[in-house]
This record gives structure tokens, sequence and C-alpha cells, in this order.
């Protein structure tokens, strides 16, 4: 494994056809298979998705999975060093049922405990589309739901990485109402590129609580593309991940067609220049 100062990976899946013809999820059956092809690629990690839909199939959560997980880490020297929470996008936090409040804590609680087993820094939890924060009660919500999970996360060292569609100032009055340095931001490109939001505002505000990144682009107010032929502005990204000496990870969160290999190799190749350009990781 090339070491470097900030991991490079892959969302999962990405590598591998689709997961009944879904854009992101876990594919469960053969998710192995994305291990040593993420390995030829030279990739540091994959970020594991948990999905809503049977979750209980996914090996972050089935008896042994964590096992499973770690032989074919070990093999491939591809390691999980996140997790992309998609449980929360249909069982957010801040629902109206408090059943799927429960439940929802008791998962997070569940993956923070299984976190040092694989060695996990972050936990994704996407608070986007259907589970917006879209008024100052689902914010409050959220924050006391969160905030019983705070201590677990602090014993294991696991951060609580929100993906928010927030503006900056918005967002960073949200993460100040966590009594916790372990409540840090995922930052989107893409997301943030499709709302129009401006980079250098987003760093100004809460660049400092980056921990972990999807890289994607999007046009405005609309869908995925290739890398590039969207509105991110990545080299302006960069520049500012520069500028805070980042160290966290990139996951590529690449725009993606029903097979996955070859048309991530084009948008990794793509990207490598300019990432090499600002955090000169020698891709």
């Amino acid at each position: 494994m090339v070491l470097r100062k900030v991991k490079v990976g892959i969302m999962q899946g990405r590598l591998l056809p689709k997961y009944k013809e879904r854009f992101q999820a876990h594919p469960i059956g053969y998710w192995q298979d994305e291990f040593p092809l993420a390995s030829t690629l030279n990739l540091d990690c994959i970020e594991f998705i948990l999905d809503c839909n049977d979750y209980e199939k996914n090996p972050l959560i089935y008896t042994g999975g964590i096992e499973e997980i770690l032989k074919i880490s070990k093999q491939t020297n591809v390691e999980v060093l996140s997790i992309c929470a998609d449980f929360f996008m249909e069982c957010s936090l801040h629902n109206n049922d408090s059943y799927k409040v429960r439940e929802g804590i008791e998962i997070l609680k569940h993956l923070i405990s299984i976190s040092p087993k694989l060695g996990v820094k972050n936990i994704v939890i996407p608070c986007v589309d259907s589970s917006s924060l879209n008024t100052e009660q689902d914010k409050n919500k959220f924050v006391n739901s969160l905030s019983e999970c705070l201590i677990d996360a602090e014993k294991n060292s696991v951060c609580l990485a929100l993906e928010t569609d927030l503006n900056p100032f918005d967002f960073y009055n949200l993460l100040k109402m966590f009594p916790s340095e372990n409540v840090k931001v995922n930052y989107d490109i893409g997301n943030s590129a499709s709302i129009g939001y401006n980079p250098c505002e987003e760093f100004k505000n809460y660049g400092s609580l980056i921990t972990n990144i999807h890289i994607k682009d999007r046009i405005k107010n609309g869908k995925s593309v290739f890398f590039g032929k969207g509105d991110a502005c990545f080299e302006n990204v960069f520049n500012e991940l520069k500028k805070i000496n980042y160290s966290g990870i990139l996951i590529m969160q690449a725009y993606r067609d029903d097979q996955g290999v070859s048309i991530f190799i084009e948008q990794y190749n793509w990207i490598k220049k300019i990432i090499n350009n600002y955090l000169e990781l020698n891709l």
C-alpha cells in the first residue's frame, strides 16, 4: 500500500455492476469483488454503504461480517476507513416516527461500536433530499437524537461526519449545537455545486471541520455527470483544501454507468492531475 497523508478511496459499488439498477447501494452478494479491483487501481480504501433496505444482509450488521471484511482487506491492502450511512436517508434521526428514530439511534451506536475493529474514522450521516433539515424543529430533533451517540463516538474515536444541504452559515450554526469535537463535516463537491454554493464561503465557515470528502460533479439544480462536465469548481475546492492542509479522506463518488470500472478509470485519470497539483499525492 502506498503511504499517503490523505487516503484516497471509492464509494462502494462504483467499480461493480449496479445492484438492482440502483445508482448507489451496498452490492449484496458480491461486495467482495470490489476489493481486488480497488487494489489494482492503487486505491487506499472503500467507503462502505449501509442501506435501509435489507440492512441485515450487510456485513457491517450480520454476525461474522466484520471478520469477512477484515480478511479481504488484509489480502488486498484496501481498507474500510469510512461508512456512508445511507440508512438515514430513509430512516432519519429527525423522523416523525419515534420507533424509526429509536431504531436509527441503535443502528448508529452499533456502527460506532464496530468502527475501531475495522479502523473506520468517519461515519457519514446524510441530511439531504428526503432527510433534509428543513425546519428548526427538524434541526432540534436531529441534534437531540444524534447527541445520544456522542459519548460512544468519543470513546471509540469516531467522527460523525454530517452532510447537509444547508447554506454555509446555517450549517456552521448547526455544528455549534453539538457539545462534541467528534461531530464533523462530510463535504460533497458535486452536491454543493448543484445547489450553487461558493466553496470559499463553505470553507470559511467550516473548512477546519471537514474530515471526509465525496468527489463528484453535478449540474446546477441537476444530476451527476462525468467529471468536468458539470458545475463543480474542482480547482477552487482543492485550493481550499491545500490552504487548510487537509489530511482527511477523499472518496470518489464519480458518475457511473451500469458496469462501473471503465468509466471510473476515465474520471480517475482526469481528476488525478488536479489532486496532485494541489495535494501532491502522486497518484
